[in-house]
């Protein structure tokens, strides 16, 4: 047995470059909907980092049409029945 049998090679010894984790949509939203209100905990930046702009805008123009929707939609449920 050589000394080289009892060491492993470099190349062996350095893990493989990981592959970029993408946030799911479910992570999405969630930044989005801590955002509405302005509060976020700092751990959860770090988890942030892997979402695409893009996807946050999406998500967060969907978020806010939604929110009006909804609001449009109580207020006219609200002042029909009211007479």
């Amino acid at each position: 047995m050589t000394n080289s049998d009892d060491q492993s090679s470099p190349e062996s010894a350095s893990p493989a470059p990981a592959e970029p984790r993408h946030a799911s949509l479910l992570q999405v939203a969630g930044a989005v909907f801590w955002s509405f209100f302005g509060v976020r905990k700092g751990r959860h930046m770090q988890q942030d980092m892997t979402i695409k702009p893009l996807h946050v805008v999406i998500v967060g123009l969907l978020s806010g049409l939604a929110f009006v929707l909804a609001l449009v939609a109580l207020v006219t449920y609200i002042t029909r029945n009211a007479s």
